[in-house]
């Protein structure tokens, strides 16, 4: 039997699934999520990369949560890595690129989610050099990650590659097909509806309790 490792890009993945169904997958088990997209594969590892929200203290918490719940779930097959978020002051609009003009001198901010891109790239790179699965699944679509899956093939070029598209997408970019040799296919609703944790998960070990927050649902 093949086996697999994933690299899941967690932002991209969440907001993939908050524009196409809301929150109501959120408390998605990423390692089961996995088995349900390649069946037939061993699951080595399955490396989340994601970041905790700042200023938000709920959602902070139900971030947290969820991560320790994926964590109780899966033990030593999830790897979770967490990024930082950088504050940014809001200049011009997106939209249109024109630069906001305030009588008052307020000033807008957002936050950037910085550095998960680079640990993805660089571990799905190690991790092919390593040879530590015959498959690379990769759970994202972003275009900055083309350089590492063109890394995977050059250090493995035996590697198997697959790439899925979390929801929202409708074609994979040229810029990740591009690297060529290269597996995709879109995750279904029915994956995500598949692989949710339970809505109590309690961990054995320490008697903590984590649920599914009630807008998750």
């Amino acid at each position: 039997m093949a086996t697999v490792a994933a690299y899941i890009d967690g932002f991209n993945l969440y907001y993939g699934m908050k524009n196409k169904y809301g929150r109501r997958h959120m408390w998605l088990d990423v390692v089961e999520l996995v088995r349900q997209l390649r069946p037939k594969d061993t699951v080595t590892a399955v490396h989340y990369f994601s970041a905790i929200v700042k200023n938000e203290p709920v959602a902070a918490q139900n971030q947290t949560s969820y991560i320790d719940a994926m964590k109780v779930r899966n033990g030593d097959l999830l790897h979770v890595h967490l990024g930082r978020f950088k504050e940014r002051t809001i200049k011009d609009c997106r939209r249109c690129g024109k630069s906001y003009t305030c009588s008052c001198g307020r000033q807008y901010r957002s936050y950037e989610e910085k550095g998960t891109d680079v640990a993805l790239g660089a571990m799905m790179v190690a991790d092919a050099a390593l040879r530590i699965a015959d498959t690379t699944l990769l759970v994202s679509a972003d275009t900055d990650l083309a350089p590492a899956l063109a890394t995977v093939k050059a250090v493995n070029p035996d590697q198997r590659i697959y790439l899925a598209m979390p929801p929202g997408n409708t074609r994979a970019s040229n810029h990740l097909t591009r690297v060529g040799n290269l597996g995709q296919f879109f995750i279904r609703e029915r994956a995500l509806r598949d692989a949710q944790l339970p809505n109590i998960v309690a961990d054995a070990a320490t008697g903590q309790i984590y649920a599914r927050p009630a807008k998750w649902s």
